[in-house]
């Protein structure tokens, strides 16, 4: 199997178990689109960016040093770093 490109792009800094939805310190930019993985302690899981908001705006992008609101489809914890999959 070949191994896939990874880049960390940034980690959750919270999250919001009612709505499913992590706060991440974006370290690269981010759209809407990009496969992602998300790792931890006890978070392994990957998922495609549906949708991303800025202080409550939705955004197709953003860029590094941002943070953004992410929905999730698992739990996530703080710490957890994400990775953006190269397709």
């Amino acid at each position: 199997m070949e191994e896939r490109k990874i880049e960390e792009v940034g980690k959750v800094a919270h999250y919001y178990k009612k709505i499913g939805v992590a706060v991440v310190d974006l370290q690269a930019p981010l759209s809407v689109g990009d496969r992602i993985l998300i790792r931890g302690a006890t978070t392994d899981f990957e998922q495609t960016v549906k949708s991303m908001q800025i202080e409550h705006e939705d955004v197709n992008e953003a860029a590094a040093g941002q943070s953004v609101g992410l929905k999730v489809e698992e739990k996530v914890r703080e710490k957890d770093v994400i990775y953006k999959v190269a397709q």
